[in-house]
């Protein structure tokens, strides 16, 4: 009698949340995280200015941030499993707002490090919860729509970046690209506590230590190498220690590492069986193909804004804005749509639409290429993320069973941002490699002729445009990997009931 009164009332404790007003708390995190992926980098030069640091400096502080959010999200995934998703999630928001104002009040470059790295470590905690909480807040006919709206706010955020950041640098000064997370953190915190149910299953099982170091210190040697092998010039990173060397390591640890997943008989950090589902594995790969190819527009793009077409950084963030409200206003609509059809065609549709958006980018790619031309490929290509997104995070997900939703979500996050690593590490190599032989200086003094400005404005465009074909062709492979997922809509094969439940809130599934 007690058990079925308790049952009740969390039961009725859980249906008083609304499960939009708790995504909304949610995205708040989620919005964050994705926006410092590229918001620091039109405040390179003033950072550069403000700290009188070195320019290998302040990549470090981009570096870090994105090393230390991909290589701990296998493991935090698993501790919103362990420890409830709530908790993690407000620790990781605590931690992200925290940080941020270490990073507004550095006062040197190594201080300024220091808080980006603690940034990350808060960003992976929540980034796997944030997904996770999707799939457990909402029914299966309506996830869809909510994972769509997820989608757009990570569309929204990686494009409100650059915008953002040009317009805080330019009027307040380069600390407030940080300062500005908190008073949206402070916030965000108070929306989670209010808004965000308690009650999600928790695995009480053995945490894998082991997995853990060799995941991390694996995926942690194969990201630094990736990130940061262009700045050694691909060659000696200290004493006899290469750039080769730490990425083979790092590979030699992940195989390990998976071994240990496949032989491991307690409870691994990485379920294998998860790549067995077609839903997942395919929607994982695909995931990293779309990663790898917004990654990697950012350079090419920036420079081909700003030393051909000779916009200042707020401009070019201006000039970002369609791929913003296009990313937003096709992503709900493609995760309502993925509810009602096979998610693989309209993740299909969106990775086609996005490639077909970066070839239009290429042909604007000219030395005399026009604002508007530019603007249109734009948000073509925004039509086109917004599309896949959302969808394609329906298809990894939807399938999984409870017990494993957070690891599938660590699993999902994890190889999404190793792709966008390599994504930025192989456009860049790409990138100047197309530099040097179609340029024979780098840069254009200032009494040049209008003939040395056309040639060099001309060389530039074409390396840029030339460098993009490559996310395009990673675009169509991804496009195949969703040929290959399963044409029925997905639906998890172990029942919630079977896990062990917090109280008062354990009827999750039920919400909405």
């Amino acid at each position: 009698m007690t058990t079925t009164a308790n049952a009740t009332a969390g039961k009725s404790a859980t249906s008083a949340k609304n499960p939009w007003a708790a995504l909304a708390a949610l995205c708040v995190g989620f919005f964050l995280i994705m926006m410092d992926t590229t918001i620091v980098t039109v405040a390179i030069p003033g950072i550069m200015d403000g700290l009188h640091a070195d320019l290998n400096q302040i990549t470090w502080v981009h570096s870090v941030y994105l090393l230390t959010y991909a290589v701990p999200l296998l493991v935090a995934g698993r501790l919103g499993d362990r420890f409830g998703r709530k908790p993690v999630f407000l620790s990781g928001m605590a931690v992200f707002t925290a940080a941020s104002l270490w990073c507004g009040l550095s006062g040197s470059a190594g201080m300024l490090m220091t808080a980006r790295a603690v940034q990350g470590v808060g960003a992976a905690l929540m980034a796997p919860q944030t997904m996770a909480f999707v799939t457990t807040l909402f029914p299966a006919n309506r996830r869809g729509a909510a994972l769509g709206i997820w989608g757009a706010v990570a569309g929204l955020a990686t494009t409100v970046g650059p915008l953002l950041g040009g317009f805080l640098v330019g009027s307040a000064g380069w600390q407030w690209i940080f300062l500005v997370n908190v008073p949206i953190g402070l916030a965000g915190l108070v929306m989670t506590v209010k808004l965000v149910p308690g009650g999600q299953p928790r695995n009480h099982r053995r945490f894998d230590l082991p997995g853990t170091l060799l995941s991390g210190l694996g995926l942690f040697a194969v990201v630094f190498g990736l990130q940061n092998g262009q700045h050694y010039d691909w060659g000696t990173v200290a004493g006899p220690l290469t750039v080769p060397m730490v990425i083979g390591a790092g590979v030699v640890l992940l195989v390990v590492f998976v071994l240990w997943q496949r032989f491991n008989p307690r409870e691994p950090l990485m379920p294998l069986s998860l790549f067995r589902r077609r839903h997942f594995s395919t929607a994982a790969f695909a995931a990293a193909a779309i990663g790898f190819a917004v990654t990697g527009l950012y350079l090419p793009l920036t420079l081909y804004m700003q030393a051909v077409m000779e916009l200042s950084p707020q401009q070019a963030g201006l000039l970002m804005v369609p791929v913003a409200v296009s990313s937003g206003l096709a992503g709900p609509l493609a995760g309502t749509l993925s509810d009602r059809l096979p998610g693989k065609w309209v993740v299909l549709a969106g990775f086609l639409i996005f490639a077909a958006g970066l070839g239009m980018i290429v042909l604007a790619m000219r030395p005399d290429g026009g604002v508007w031309q530019l603007a249109g490929a734009l948000f073509f290509a925004g039509i086109g993320t917004g599309a896949a997104f959302a969808p394609m995070a329906n298809v990894a997900t939807g399938s999984l069973p409870v017990a494993d939703i957070g690891a599938g979500a660590g699993m999902y996050n994890s190889i999404r941002q190793v792709g966008c690593v390599i994504g930025a590490a192989a456009v860049g190599v790409l990138m100047q490699a197309q530099l040097s032989s179609r340029l024979a200086t780098e840069t254009l003094a200032e009494n040049a002729t209008a003939a040395e400005r056309h040639a060099f404005h001309a060389g530039l465009a074409q390396a840029s445009g030339t460098t993009l074909l490559l996310p395009v062709a990673v675009l169509l492979v991804g496009a195949l990997a969703c040929l290959l997922m399963p044409s029925g809509k997905s639906a998890p094969t172990e029942k919630p009931a079977a896990q062990p439940l917090d109280a008062p809130n354990s009827d999750l599934q039920k919400v909405g």
